[in-house]
């Protein structure tokens, strides 16, 4: 049976859907999409509950319902290492996206709503366009690239690189999941293919191609200027000698650097910035003590790391959006609490004890016996390379026909 869930309305309280159980989550949250013309935003604990819940969506909302991922960095406040070019991508594809999103969820965690942007105008003034059949000068369009933060390689095997061979041109823009050839003739794009990196082999055809930029933060020589500047005045003492600024002088991207991104724009952007005011946005009731504590695992980094003279820090205001400020800016959107099965304010009724699982064990050989939450552990020893590993589990749980 399908879930009919309350919408909640704009400068109401909060709506509480209780006791969801297992994918029901996922399945009250596409039914809400589907039915209602907003956008809705889901807050996942972590990257990990994020996948699950973005494939549990795609199964309960089909193609119609479209599902945006604002995965977080994945890597620790003030790091001395960049995310992944793939968790780039993404993000820089969800961005991108989002100033046109108008209905579908958007899925993304709690560190990803801390964390500062770039502004929203920056993703679409420095993404552009090619087509088949357009004029296309190469070594203007190599120096663009460089600019926006693509690497030059031999042969490209991650978002943000291109290749130049001959009249082919191969580049894997950030946000897609393919690489792309572009094969040049007489200096117009004879045609767009994209291809698997791992066999070289040709796939469909495109009749365009839109380029994102490679990072949330530009390397172009105005931007490197400014950072430069702005460096100087946060910074005290002989700041040339230092490894991040002497790297992004050189338009390199040095690891970490994006948790020197407000030093690149004269203002920064938060999530709530680039969704529409009535987006929707879900999330279990213990959100804003996750943020609380995520805001204090920021300062004890900073505490930790800020004496180090080699790479000076930005305070984490500059960097992250404070907890209770990002309370406030949430508060403006209508909101759903999602509570799972088993949450204090539940109803019993929806936790089946003893007695329904007694009344609904009838087997073969009569009422199954109920399975007590106070059942002593058992140390299964299971072997590997027996004919069914997982006996000793199976014959235990025989017994018990409910969910376990």
């Amino acid at each position: 049976a399908l879930i009919r869930p309350t919408l909640p309305r704009m400068g109401e309280p909060p709506l509480q859907w209780r006791s969801l159980r297992a994918g029901a989550r996922a399945l009250a949250l596409a039914e809400a999409a589907h039915a209602d013309a907003r956008p809705w935003a889901c807050v996942a604990a972590d990257a990990r509950e994020l996948e699950r819940l973005a494939a549990e969506l795609r199964f309960f909302g089909g193609a119609g319902l479209e599902i945006l991922t604002l995965p977080d960095w994945e890597i620790l406040p003030y790091d001395q290492f960049s995310p992944h070019p793939d968790i780039v991508s993404e993000r820089l594809a969800t961005l991108a996206r989002l100033p046109q999103f108008r209905r579908g969820i958007l899925l993304l965690t709690a560190d990803s709503l801390l964390a500062r942007l770039p502004p929203r105008e920056y993703v679409s003034a420095r993404s552009f366009t090619l087509e088949r059949g357009s004029a296309l000068a190469v070594d203007p369009l190599r120096q663009r690239l460089v600019q926006s933060g693509y690497a030059s390689v031999s042969q490209v095997s991650g978002p943000g690189e291109f290749a130049l061979r001959g009249s082919l041109f191969d580049l894997w823009p950030m946000g897609s999941e393919w690489p792309v050839r572009v094969d040049l003739l007489d200096e117009h794009i004879d045609t767009l293919r994209r291809f698997d990196p791992d066999t070289q082999r040709s796939l469909d055809s495109l009749a365009s191609l839109r380029l994102l930029p490679a990072r949330e933060l530009p390397l172009d020589a105005a931007s490197v200027r400014d950072f430069r500047r702005r460096f100087r005045l946060r910074f005290s003492g002989d700041v040339a000698r230092l490894p991040v600024y002497r790297g992004v002088s050189e338009g390199l991207a040095p690891p970490g650097i994006e948790f020197y991104l407000p030093l690149f724009f004269e203002r920064t952007a938060c999530l709530t910035d680039y969704l529409p005011a009535d987006l929707v946005f879900a999330s279990d009731p213990d959100l804003q003590q996750a943020l609380a504590t995520a805001w204090e695992g920021i300062g004890a980094r900073y505490e930790q790391y800020r004496h180090d003279i080699e790479r000076p820090l930005l305070a984490p205001e500059e960097i992250f959006v404070r907890a209770e400020e990002l309370a406030g800016q949430l508060a403006r959107h209508p909101q759903v609490l999602l509570e799972r099965l088993g949450a204090p304010d539940a109803p019993a009724t929806d936790a089946p004890g003893p007695d329904a699982a007694a009344e609904d064990g009838e087997t073969a050989h009569g009422t199954a016996p109920a399975m007590s939450a106070s059942l002593s552990p058992r140390d299964f020893r299971l072997d590997a390379r027996a004919t069914e590993p997982l006996a000793p589990l199976i014959d235990f749980l025989a017994p018990y026909p409910g969910r376990v």
